[in-house]
Formats: C-alpha cells, structure tokens, sequence
C-alpha cells in the first residue's frame, strides 16, 4: 500500500492463494437504513481511504522510521494497550475521548493489515470482506428467511452457525479428529476471568445454564465450604505443594461460579472486578491521605486503627453518592 504499483502484484497473489469466506445465503434481503446514512458512509469511506494512504505514507521509503521497524509481533502490546485504552475511555463518560481512542485502535488494525499486504498474506479489502460476509452469514433473521423473534434466540443461532463454520473449516485430515465443540475459539490467551464468562456464556446458549440465581447462590456456598476443607486438610498435611494444588483447584472453582453468576445477572465479571479494584484503590489512598494528615505513614499505624480510616473512606464515598 506504501508503494502501490510495485505492491499490487503481491496483493493479487495473496487474495487468489487466500479467498475471503464469501459463504451467504443464497436469498438475501436488503433491510433498510437509518436516513442520510448513504450521505455518512460515503463521507466516511473518503476518511478511510485517507487514513489508508496516511499510513502507508508513515511506512514507505519516505516515512517515519519507527513505523518502517513494526511487525505484526512488535506490535502486539500496542494493540492490547489501545483496546484497554478504549475501554478506559468508554467508562469516562467523555464522547471526544472515546472516539479518539477508538481511532487509536483502527489504526492498529490498519497498520496490521498494511503489513500482512507487504507480505503477501492479504490486504484490508479481505478483512472489511471477511468481517462483512460473517455478518450476513450469521444473520440469517434479517438477511434470509430464519426466524428469530428475540435475542436469546439470536443468540443460540450464532452460537450454532459458529460451530458449524468451525466444523466447515477443518481439513480432510483434521475431520478425524474430535468434533467441533461449541467452545472452540474461546481465546486461551484471554484474562481467565474474561474466559470462564465467554465459556460459560456459550454453555448457557444452548440451554445449559441454572434456572434461578438461587441455584448458583447454592452452588457458591458449597463451593466455599469445599475451599474451607482444602485449606484445613492443607494446614494437615506435611505436602506443602500438594497441599496448595487442592486450595488452588477449589479457589479456581469458587472464582468460576462467581464468573458464571455475573454472567447468569448480565454483569461482565472483568468490568465488574474492575470497579471493585477502583474502589478498593480509592479508599486505600484515602487512607493513606488520613495517616499523612496525622504526621505518619500508613504501614506504622496499627491494624485496628486502618480498619477505622477504610470505615471513614468508606462513610465518606457513601455520603457523596447519596447527596448527588
């Protein structure tokens, strides 16, 4: 893309060795769109293209030495640093910074396309296309006949037609081995937290999910009461690593079901111990702020006496949020 007529030879080769998924309904109807839509697009495709052109400026002979050095490796803790960034933003409540930040992340997925292109792996065009084809492909309520009259019905669609592109995609050699599991493509690379609630949200797609919020109430109670026989049976035995491998499997246990609850209540379980961890950050500081005033540190106060300031801290954030 940096250098288009030299480039463009490399990308047809990459687009006749990789052809997007381009698997849609055979019947597809045209929904309609919000009005002046058609206006927004055309606008937007100019800025694309703009910002397009804009980075392969930054990568050419002519550019910016840093973008020239980036793979799609070193790249890696940019792209995870823009999507933590993004969702930062999306909390603040601020419009223009979440829209900058989200422009932060486009760019990471254009510059990841732009170098697959140098490559010769595949361009932009096959990640709008591909993205594009899944869409309508898994759309099937609104672009072909299935009906689906609400979304948990929708989602159990997806979840379906997900696992049936995944058993599409295997190859001749690969179909003997264990069937397609609605749970492929879980990303074990993810924050385990984040895992157990993509894991157990896809379970509960198909039916396998508690009734009543009662029921996994239960469930963590007896998952409490089976940490609290790991940790009395570890301080008796003289195994102090197996006796830590049995704490840490009914820990592991006990943090799953939390996971599946927040879940089961539409509560993202990440964004949720994010708050909490604010909170606890908050107060803590609060109280640190608390000893200053008095002439000491934190750590020489007695523990008593920091239980008192997080109570303070505590009054205190309570009293604010009632009187907004």
């Amino acid at each position: 893309m940096g250098q288009p007529k030299k480039k463009r030879g490399a990308k047809i080769k990459a687009r006749g060795a990789r052809k997007p998924d381009a698997r849609e309904p055979v019947k597809m109807r045209e929904p309609a769109v919000p009005a002046g839509f058609a206006a927004l697009s055309k606008e937007a495709a100019e800025l694309f293209r703009g910002l397009l052109v804009l980075q392969a400026q930054l990568r050419g002979p002519e550019g910016c030495p840093w973008d020239r050095e980036q793979n799609s490796q070193t790249l890696r803790t940019f792209l995870l640093e823009e999507t933590h960034e993004v969702l930062e933003a999306l909390e603040s409540g601020e419009p223009k910074k979440f829209a900058g930040e989200l422009g932060d992340l486009l760019l990471q997925i254009i510059f990841h396309a732009l170098i697959a292109s140098e490559q010769g792996l595949f361009d932009i065009r096959d990640v709008i296309q591909l993205v594009h084809s899944k869409m309508v492909r898994r759309h099937p309520h609104v672009f072909g006949d299935v009906n689906a009259s609400t979304a948990k019905q929708v989602l159990k669609n997806w979840e379906q037609l997900k696992a049936e592109e995944r058993r599409g995609e295997k190859s001749a050699g690969a179909a003997e081995k264990e069937r397609a599991s609605l749970l492929d493509g879980v990303p074990q690379t993810i924050p385990a937290l984040m895992e157990a609630h993509q894991l157990t949200r896809r379970a509960a797609r198909i039916g396998f999910d508690w009734t009543k919020l009662e029921e996994i109430l239960d469930k963590l109670n007896e998952e409490v009461g089976e940490l609290r026989l790991a940790v009395s049976a570890g301080e008796a035995k003289r195994d102090v690593k197996s006796a830590k491998a049995g704490v840490e499997e009914e820990l592991g246990d006990l943090l799953f079901v939390a996971a599946n609850m927040a879940r089961f209540l539409e509560i993202d379980p990440e964004i949720a111990l994010k708050g909490a961890n604010r909170k606890f950050s908050k107060r803590f500081r609060k109280m640190e702020a608390a000893a200053r005033a008095q002439g000491k540190k934190l750590a020489d106060v007695s523990r008593r006496r920091m239980e008192e300031l997080w109570d303070s801290a505590k009054r205190e954030e309570e009293s604010r949020v009632k009187g907004a």
